[in-house]
């Protein structure tokens, strides 16, 4: 792999990890519109890579929120903190059970479904707009509301679908502190993003080559700062409701999407 491919690569993936435009949907769009030679098919390992780049960044940004979360938990008492720990677990569940009994038929709707993603998108931008309409309160999010919200990350595992707008939205819907909502969006994909992780390497399918060890530490470098940036904007924005910007950018991308993949 190139060192420029390595560059756009983390760079896409750690501001769409967060930012709620879509990863996947971007990294399928920008194949198929610079072709596998400009932006070659990840590798697993590659991919591996970045993920663990932004699932570092997310901890950086909420280090002091994680080790309030253990310290409490650590008391071994049915507080808040040690709640909110069980309300990320029963948010897992959802894309626990499709990661594990519908990954085939998932990674199917990869591979150049540029009409997919266009569709999505649109519904990520809908999300999006319906949420920065709702009115702002101090409600945290509830065990209901988390496995809800679960749910709507295990449909943004979709091509196009953003997994951070639509749990955000999803939680903002729901009623709940918008801060609140961002907070508990991107704390709930680090065990999942772990997990994945995990699963990969234990699948013996990972290949190294010590050739790709600049690549590998430049795309991780490169999605580790996009991540940080995007993290800290994206509650910024959130807490501001600015994700109207963000829902026309994707309504926007997702009609180019669906005329390119009809007319092209």
């Amino acid at each position: 792999m190139e060192i420029l491919d390595a560059i756009i690569l983390g760079i896409i993936q750690g501001l769409t990890e967060f930012l709620p435009v879509s990863s996947s949907g971007h990294l399928e769009l920008g194949k198929a519109i610079l072709g596998d030679q400009s932006v070659p098919e990840e590798s697993l390992l590659f991919t591996v890579v970045l993920h663990f780049a932004t699932a570092l960044s997310t901890i950086v940004v909420f280090r002091k929120d994680i080790l309030d979360l253990i310290k409490g938990a650590l008391k071994f008492e049915w507080n808040e903190d040690l709640q909110f720990i069980a309300k990320i677990a029963v948010s897992m569940i959802p894309a626990v059970l499709i990661g594990l009994f519908f990954e085939e038929q998932l990674e199917a709707l990869f591979g150049g479904n540029i009409l997919l993603v266009g569709f999505m998108l649109l519904i990520t931008a809908v999300l999006l707009f319906m949420a920065d309409k709702a009115k702002d309160t101090d409600k945290k999010v509830s065990f209901k509301n988390a496995f809800v919200i679960g749910v709507s990350q295990a449909i943004a595992m979709l091509p196009g679908i953003s997994r951070s707008g639509a749990t955000i939205s999803t939680s903002v819907l729901l009623g709940n502190d918008k801060t609140k909502a961002a907070r508990f969006s991107f704390l709930m994909v680090v065990p999942l993003i772990f997990g994945k992780i995990a699963k990969d390497i234990l699948s013996g399918d990972l290949s190294y080559d010590s050739g790709n060890i600049t690549a590998l530490s430049i795309g991780f470098i490169a999605a580790f700062v996009a991540g940080l940036f995007a993290c800290t904007w994206m509650i910024s924005l959130v807490k501001k409701s600015k994700l109207t910007y963000f829902a026309v950018y994707c309504a926007i991308v997702g009609v180019i999407a669906i005329a390119f993949s009809l007319f092209y």
